[in-house]
């Protein structure tokens, strides 16, 4: 019983944490919108999920290992939750200090990513609604 639970929710899960990740991409872009020479980042988020979901795009992303040449070298922090290949956004008008963050852009991804995880969100609890009445037999 449990097992099927977990496969019901399993791609809500993936694609909630697939968000959350976006989001926190996002709103680094937007901080550092002053920040000489930063560049826009973030993520596809329907190969990443595919990617996640072991579909057809799955290997085409596959991260590469750090290599640590020295012992006193850090352990790379790893890559972006379940695989998410973080892209640099391509610039649309350049800015004299090289930043690539485009206010606009940022805001717009960041408000749509916000309105997904909510729709998520609403299914989930949703969801979980029509399981509990039918196990309490209602």
């Amino acid at each position: 019983m449990i097992d099927r639970l977990e496969q019901d929710l399993r791609f809500t899960r993936t694609a909630l944490n697939l968000r959350g990740y976006r989001q926190e991409l996002l709103a680094s872009n937007i901080a550092n919108a002053d920040t000489p020479h930063f560049k826009a980042r973030d993520i596809d988020f329907a190969s990443a999920l595919d990617a996640a979901l072991g579909g057809a795009g799955a290997d085409a992303g596959a991260p590469l290992e750090l290599a640590r040449t020295n012992a006193g070298h850090l352990a790379g922090e790893g890559m972006a939750p379940h695989g998410a290949a973080v892209k640099y956004r391509t610039e649309y008008m350049g800015a004299v200090d090289g930043n690539t963050v485009n206010m606009d852009i940022e805001r717009a991804a960041f408000t749509e990513n916000a309105m997904h995880m909510e729709a998520l969100m609403s299914f989930v609890s949703g969801r979980l609604r029509t399981m509990n009445s039918a196990i309490q037999g209602q």
